[in-house]
């Protein structure tokens, strides 16, 4: 661009999100690079060329971005942006750019984009998280998609690999030769790592590296994978829980292709990720809660299109996990930085990953050290922001207080491990009523150092730990699964009132707590209740086909628990957790006798195993 343009131009793109946090050298070596193109609307498509791929800016004009098939992703207008999937994918681009009005646009070259990320961490999560808003145009979540799309539909590509003791230069070619953003590494026909192109940029040209480094020494290791029979849903998560892009797909533990987000996205099959995306966008309160008025809907979709529970409860958890982050980070640009480190955790539901609708909080903060005046008002604050936050966002405070905002339950590690110690070391009523909360925790946000010394700690305690571990049977077992002598329903009732049977605290309550007693009693870190099981297989009097019944009769339950929530909400009635068996089939009514004989067995499993020298 000529010099006697830059002045204006600069002026522009400085006043642009995430180019406005750029230094002024950064700024004058991007608009050094632009290009400008005028297009007319009588020209219908702006070409975009996929062998010079460039991030379009919009000085003026209105443009809308749509699937091959015509379904809308995006508007755009000035200040904003495309282009720039295809360049973080490093894929050809599909979509079509449609010219409503006549425009100007700048185009900054690929070379340009991949500098200005490489060089402001800012610059590069912006368009991480903007590549999120592109799926966009898959509208409307297709549920019945989610259940059924497996992994292997979406991959046609050959595997593209390379060995570790090989060049980045040889990698780098080999990328561009079959225009992919990775590659596989194979050593002795096994997976090693994959090679991205974020590890060249963060790992190579930000270091400066040369050309003949090896593969080995910037690839990532040890890379999550996923078979190729799972479900497109389950990559969907994997991916964003990660927050990665891409997955390499194996076959009796071999690799056999590469799947990319573009993938993900292309599968019909991403509203959660929109949702969590435009939560990851908001810069205020008001908004954030906004966002979160599209939860029933996701909810009532998932419903709808028969996805699993055990989806449903993920997908929603991944959602109010992303509510929680942004409402930190929100609530830290208002206070302004932290004090110490800290962790933010969650107990029950949240931990888990089982949510329902209308889960309430249980929540904490685990802090580095002990507070002064000073840090004590800092996460005081902080925790009432967050808190007030998720209220508005559909999750009402603990009526038991468990939150952040209690300052019993805001404190140091320190402190953390003096609880815990306490309660398993005398493991009184109220220590084994706070064993069946805190003992299933996650970290959401912050310093997971923190929380992982204090659960390698807690794990120690209770593995192995006889006593403690009969007091928590012997507690779990006082609540018993809803069947009378001869196998009928026991209805519960509050005065005249036919309430129904509580699916929650009498059906998968009573499996989150065998669940939870295996694993305290093996050591094992999983939370979720069916990974819990799942870990246990071989290593406990708990076999596998014991492990398969717990996990479908949870399941079951957990679906009927659904359905009747999602009935409730189109009645326009309070949410609960009581259903009334007269309401199903003879042969659902069957079923669900079938799912609380297995909780009957297996409560009196855990008698036998854990209360027999008691």
């Amino acid at each position: 661009m000529d010099t006697t343009e830059l002045q204006p131009v600069s002026n522009f793109i400085k006043t642009l999100p995430p180019f406005d946090q750029l230094t002024d050298r950064l700024i004058n070596q991007c608009c050094s690079a632009l290009s400008v193109v005028y297009y007319s609307k009588n020209e219908l498509l702006v070409h975009v060329d996929n062998n010079q791929p460039q991030l379009y800016i919009v000085r003026s004009g209105a443009f809308e971005v749509t699937t091959e098939k015509g379904a809308l992703i995006d508007r755009i207008s000035d200040g904003q942006f495309f282009g720039f999937s295809g360049m973080l994918s490093g894929e050809k681009v599909v979509n079509k750019v449609h010219i409503l009005e006549d425009g100007l646009i700048y185009q900054l070259p690929l070379k340009i984009f991949n500098h200005l990320r490489a060089s402001s961490q800012v610059f590069d999560h912006f368009f991480n998280q903007a590549f999120a808003k592109r799926l966009r145009h898959q509208g409307e979540i297709k549920s019945s998609k989610i259940n059924s799309s497996r992994i292997h539909s979406l991959i046609s590509e050959k595997m593209i690999s390379i060995n570790s003791d090989s060049s980045i230069q040889n990698a780098a070619s080999l990328m561009s030769e079959k225009r992919v953003s990775s590659l596989i590494i194979i050593d002795n026909n096994q997976l090693t790592g994959i090679l991205t192109d974020r590890d060249l940029r963060n790992r190579v040209l930000a270091k400066g590296l040369t050309g003949d480094t090896l593969i080995k020494q910037v690839m990532t290791t040890n890379p999550v994978t996923i078979p190729k029979n799972a479900l497109v849903f389950e990559a969907m998560l994997l991916m964003s829980e990660k927050n990665i892009h891409h997955l390499p797909v194996v076959e009796n533990n071999l690799p056999i292709s590469m799947l990319t987000s573009t993938d993900i996205m292309r599968s019909q099959s991403s509203q959660p990720l929109l949702l969590i995306g435009q939560i990851d966008r908001q810069n205020s309160i008001e908004n954030i809660v906004n966002v979160s008025k599209q939860l029933p809907s996701l909810l009532q979709n998932l419903i709808a299109g028969e996805a699993k529970a055990q989806e449903i409860g993920r997908i929603l958890t991944l959602v109010t996990d992303a509510l929680t982050k942004r409402l930190i980070f929100i609530a830290q640009e208002q206070l302004g930085e932290a004090p110490m480190q800290f962790c933010w955790l969650a107990f029950g539901s949240q931990a888990r990953q089982d949510q329902a609708a209308g889960a309430d909080q249980d929540n904490a903060l685990l802090l580095e050290q002990e507070t002064d005046e000073s840090s004590e008002l800092y996460f005081k604050k902080l925790a009432t922001i967050v808190c007030a936050g998720l209220d508005k966002c559909g999750f009402p405070y603990c009526p038991g207080d468990i939150m952040a905002t209690t300052p019993k339950w805001r404190c140091s590690l320190a402190q953390w491990q003096t609880y815990f110690r306490d309660w398993i070391s005398m493991p009184q009523p109220r220590a084994l009523l706070n064993a069946s909360i805190f003992f299933d925790m996650r970290p959401i946000y912050g310093q997971t150092a923190l929380f992982e010394q204090l659960q390698n700690g807690v794990l120690q305690q209770t593995k192995n730990n006889d006593i403690f571990i009969a007091a928590l049977t012997r507690n779990a077992v006082q609540r018993v699964a809803p069947l009378g002598f001869f196998k009928n329903f026991v209805i519960e009732r509050d005065g005249s009132e036919v309430k129904g049977i509580d699916l929650k605290h009498k059906g998968l309550a009573l499996i989150n707590d065998i669940a939870r007693i295996y694993a305290l009693a093996n050591g094992i870190k999983a939370v979720n209740s069916q990974q819990r099981l799942i870990a246990l297989i071989g290593n406990t009097g708990l076999n596998q086909q014991d492990m398969h019944n717990l996990i479908d009769a949870s399941e079951f339950i957990a679906h009927k628990r659904l359905m009747n929530q999602g009935l409730q909400y189109e009645q326009g009635s309070d949410l609960s957790n009581y259903l009334l068996p007269n309401n199903l089939s003879p042969l659902a009514r069957h079923h669900l006798k079938d799912a609380f004989k297995v909780v009957h067995d297996s409560q009196a499993g855990i008698k036998l195993k854990f209360l027999r020298q008691f």
